[in-house]
């Protein structure tokens, strides 16, 4: 091992870890593309390395300057959660969110740097459904493992120690992984975490370790071990797309959600906020085949917003192209908004029966079928109705939408000249993204309220509505779409498309007719 400089940092700051992640993040960048190249599965032109730095750049960047160490690493943490892209970049986010677990003080000395590298560890393979060996989980292992026993010769030498394990343990990735010794290559995310420990190693004495750009130049390395034979980590072949979204839920949802998805596909990575505390926001990432099924388990346990979906190169091939005849049925808790659904071409199930939902895609005409039901107490039917279609050759996907205001912004966006998995993304980000506004009567009481929880309480309605237009246009709202009840005042109706012309000019407003007796007034905001 070389000789430690004697002016080497006995800890680390919030500027040091500020110069680790710009180094790193430069590392990273100038070697993407030869780091890209070794991830062969699920595609050969992958973006292991891209996803990364995209990763670290939406952490790191914008972070305030004056923060201290604790304050850096739990903002990078939640940035990184929300920004995470990829296995390996949902990967690191969550090593991130260990390191800020851990690294609580205004300085980290050795122990503390090893004991951050376990956290890191351990919360990265917790949130990975199979763990599996010769991956970056492995790296990550060795390097925690290394740097806790050099830990009480200094910072230097266990980020040394770290470093050289990582090297070593990506070295070895091939003989764990049959995929990677056939390819000829080692585990493109395990070294790219090698890569970031060696540009800790140059940021604290200057000198350049090259143990894992030597591998990045060899490409191969010869198998230490007899080949074990353990699926891949990234994903396999057999499925052809990659899903990821946030999720607003709880954990024991998010603890079922994990099982549900683990049974449609693989790669099933879901990585959550700060661990000491209640979790309410979740990054989410599988590969699949049925993409409808992916995000229907999602929705089912949560809010799900910012969905990303992407078709592997080599599925093209795959993908079904006979599948744009379909029918698109609504089941909707409002029966009064039934001819409203139908007057804007969705097909509607006379009730929410499993018999009745099951008529209405048979109804459809074509193999295929759309349903969105915004009432909770016919999921379980329309589950069964969707299953009982299945078994008759037919494709369905069901998508939960939580109000009928989300139903209408889905089927807004559908587009039958569109691949069906294509038709049900779009649909279900659209009610996704879509908030729901309401005005009720409840004990004398007018109350409004979004996404179901209460906001404003008065007695005018016109006034609690317009309270809620301006908190959803206020959020981000481009779209708002106006759902008056039997007893709203036309007048008061034109009232509030003035004020939004005049407050927020920006925004579009829509009126459809309803009619319903209660809600007084329904309001979409997209």
């Amino acid at each position: 091992m070389a000789a430690i400089p004697e002016s080497s940092p006995v800890a680390l700051d919030a500027a040091a870890v500020r110069e680790w992640t710009a180094r790193g993040i430069d590392t990273l960048t100038r070697h993407r593309r030869g780091v890209d190249e070794l991830n062969v599965f699920p595609v050969a032109d992958s973006d292991t390395a891209t996803n990364m730095v995209a990763t670290l750049h939406a952490a790191f960047q914008g972070v305030s300057a004056d923060l201290s160490l604790p304050g850096l690493l739990d903002e990078a943490a939640g940035r990184a959660l929300l920004s995470a892209r990829g296995n390996s970049g949902v990967i690191l986010a969550q090593m991130l969110r260990g390191l800020a677990d851990a690294w609580t003080a205004e300085t980290v000395d050795a122990r503390a740097f090893a004991a951050g590298l376990r956290s890191a560890t351990d919360a990265a393979t917790a949130a990975v459904a199979v763990p599996t060996a010769g991956t970056i989980l492995t790296v990550a292992e060795s390097a925690a493992a290394a740097a806790a026993k050099a830990a009480p010769f200094g910072l230097v030498s266990a980020a040394r120690a770290a470093a050289e394990a990582s090297a070593q343990a990506v070295a070895a990735t091939p003989g764990q992984l049959p995929a990677l010794a056939r390819a000829g290559v080692v585990d493109a995310g395990g070294l790219g975490l090698a890569l970031l420990l060696e540009a800790l190693v140059e940021t604290l004495t200057g000198s350049t370790s090259s143990g894992a750009l030597d591998l990045l130049e060899r490409h191969r390395t010869r198998s230490p071990a007899p080949l074990e034979e353990v699926p891949r980590e990234t994903g396999s072949e057999e499925y052809d797309y990659e899903v990821q979204y946030l999720l607003e839920s709880s954990a024991d949802q998010v603890s079922e959600l994990r099982h549900r998805l683990a049974a449609l596909g693989d790669s099933v990575v879901i990585i959550g906020s700060r661990a000491s505390k209640a979790v309410t926001t979740f990054n989410v990432h599988v590969h699949v085949n049925d993409i409808g099924a992916a995000i229907e388990a999602g929705i089912e346990s949560g809010r799900v917003h910012r969905i990303s979906v992407t078709r592997f190169d080599d599925a093209y091939s795959r993908v079904q192209t006979q599948d744009l005849d379909r029918a698109v049925v609504a089941v909707t808790a409002l029966p009064l908004l039934r001819g409203l659904l139908e007057t804007e071409g969705c097909r509607v199930a006379a009730t929410g029966t499993a018999e009745d939902v099951l008529l209405a895609i048979r109804a459809g005409g074509g193999p295929n079928a759309v349903v969105l039901v915004d009432d909770p107490d016919a999921v379980d039917a329309v589950r069964e109705a969707a299953h009982a279609a299945r078994g008759h050759g037919y494709r369905v996907a069901a998508i939960p939408t939580g109000s009928i205001m989300q139903s209408l912004a889905a089927f807004a966006v559908h587009d039958p000249d569109r691949p069906f998995d294509d038709d049900v993304i779009a649909m279900a980000e659209a009610a996704a993204s879509c908030r729901t506004g309401e005005v009720r009567y409840r004990s004398g009481k007018v109350l409004g309220l979004v996404d179901g929880d209460v906001v404003h309480t008065g007695t005018d309605p016109a006034v609690a509505a317009l309270d809620l237009i301006d908190r959803l246009c206020s959020a981000g709202a481009e779209l708002i779409t106006l759902l008056p009840g039997a007893e709203w005042d036309p007048e008061t109706v034109t009232a509030l498309s003035d004020h939004v012309d005049k407050a927020w000019p920006l925004v579009e407003l829509q009126q459809l007719p309803a009619g319903q007796d209660d809600p007084l007034i329904l309001i979409g905001a997209e």
